[in-house]
């Protein structure tokens, strides 16, 4: 689209090239329009809500001011809520997803227009337009129900917006051909380092990550399920509050559905997550005490021992299977050429004391992963006792990295066996592989000569009574 929107026939926000000659303001009003669109997918759900919401307790300006809120916690800033001055930094990874991705797309757009010459002044003004947006809001949102804080809040979006915007900027730029970059793994003794595995070991981490977020995604469906069939509709039963009440809690469900699947996430690998203080929830068993009325806390199991949850250990197990298959593979050397490096026959296999190297390294980037996620997952609602809700991140990622472990390096190690040929059975490559042709096509030529002689020697010792004139029935010439 060139065009955001037109008002009369005029852009009110034009597309960066549209400003040829002033690449800078292009660039600060990308970042503006950058921000602008992340709030209005938040303000015009709130909006809406406080349309159809009859007798509403509060004016527009309150309303504008929750879309701010939510804006703010979307960048992981925290808020105060009440006379009280409550912590609420539960950030909603929904909004926080969307914001990232518009700046790394926005980074990345300005970063391939302006060039080499120029790479990081128009990245920089479009993180200042960003900003120049957050300080609006924060001032905005000074006051009422839910206030900004508005110092640190403008430096958490700053940062966020920064750390955004120069991965898209690096996204942009052309990959190294000749020289790929270094990892840590290079750096390793040579029995230990398993050569170019680095995009094996990030392609193995993602598959755990993404392993493990879809049986937090699973055991989410299945409680809700649960909840509906055998539960009495706990869930439900909170949303027959009318229209506008049901149409809320909904939106705010699904804006915190990311962060459920990360908490589910969490319960499958054993450590769970606390809904405050003396809470926990884990397949070993459930301990609860009060909670925020909520769809989504509805579906929390309130029983003791964990029964047949326990079977929730088992999908971390399953998530290690694709990852130790990825990295088996890479050891035995049946990576592609363009992965692997060496010449055009392939790379070289991995040792097993490489290979389980390879497997550590993927369990702990994986767990560094899960403590961020279970970090950015969770947070305070008030104070007191609910003063922190979500994943334990530090148990979390021991607990990812643990799992991992257990699975891929064992896993890796009989994929990497069953891949490479046998002791004393060396790969054959092209011109070995004419060798063996040639010594084939000699063997088939005798063989095709000893049976042609042999053929002729029995024919000629069957026709010899023949050639002296006795057949087979023939009888005595003296006769």
């Amino acid at each position: 689209m060139r065009r955001m929107t037109q008002l009369m026939g005029r852009p009110i926000l034009e597309a960066p090239g549209e400003l040829g000659g002033r690449p800078a303001l292009a660039d600060l009003l990308a970042g503006v329009r950058a921000a602008l669109v992340g709030l209005a997918v938040v303000g015009v759900p709130v909006l809406g809500l406080w349309v159809v919401t009859p007798y509403a307790d509060d004016g527009a300006a309150a309303a504008t001011r929750l879309a701010g809120v939510l804006w703010l916690l979307g960048h992981g800033a925290p808020v105060l809520r009440g006379d009280a001055d409550a912590p609420l930094t539960v950030t909603p990874l929904l909004f926080g997803a969307l914001a990232v991705v518009r700046l790394h797309r926005a980074g990345a757009g300005v970063a391939a227009r302006r060039g080499l010459r120029s790479r990081w002044g128009g990245p920089v003004a479009l993180w200042a337009g960003y900003c120049a947006v957050a300080v609006v809001v924060a001032l905005h949102c000074a006051g009422g129900l839910f206030r900004s804080r508005v110092l640190l809040d403008v430096l958490v979006v700053a940062l966020v917006a920064a750390l955004a915007t120069a991965a898209g900027v690096r996204s942009a730029e052309s990959p190294g051909v000749d020289e790929p970059a270094a990892s840590p793994l290079d750096r390793l003794p040579p029995p230990y380092r398993p050569a170019g595995g680095a995009p094996v070991v990030r392609a193995a981490a993602l598959a755990a990550g993404a392993g493990l977020v879809a049986a937090g995604g699973l055991l989410v469906v299945v409680s809700a399920l649960s909840d509906a069939v055998t539960g009495g509709g706990r869930g439900m039963a909170l949303l027959g509050r009318g229209p506008a009440a049901l149409l809320g809690l909904l939106l705010l469900a699904l804006v915190l559905l990311p962060n459920a699947v990360l908490w589910g996430a969490a319960y499958a690998l054993g450590p769970g997550f606390v809904v405050g203080t003396g809470t926990v929830v884990s397949p070993g068993g459930a301990v609860l005490g009060p909670v925020p009325e909520f769809p989504l806390f509805a579906l929390l199991p309130a029983d003791g021992p964990g029964g047949w949850r326990l079977a929730a250990l088992a999908l971390p197990l399953l998530a290690g299977v694709v990852p130790a298959a990825l990295l088996g593979r890479a050891a035995a050397g049946l990576r592609s050429p363009a992965v692997g490096g060496g010449d055009g026959l392939g790379p070289e296999p991995w040792s097993p004391a490489a290979t389980a190297t390879a497997a550590l390294a993927a369990a702990l980037s994986l767990g560094a992963g899960a403590v961020l996620l279970g970090w950015l997952s969770g947070g305070a609602l008030a104070g007191g006792r609910m003063a922190w809700l979500g994943p334990v991140p530090w148990w979390t990622g021991l607990a990812a990295a643990g799992w991992l472990a257990l699975v891929a390096v064992p896993g890796a190690l009989l994929v990497r066996h069953r891949g490479l040929a046998p002791a004393g059975q060396p790969t054959l490559g092209p011109a070995d592989g004419r060798g063996a042709y040639a010594r084939l096509g000699w063997q088939a030529r005798r063989s095709a000569l000893a049976l042609r002689a042999g053929t002729y020697t029995l024919v000629l010792r069957l026709s010899g009574p023949f050639r002296a004139g006795r057949g087979p029935d023939a009888g005595d010439p003296s006769d």
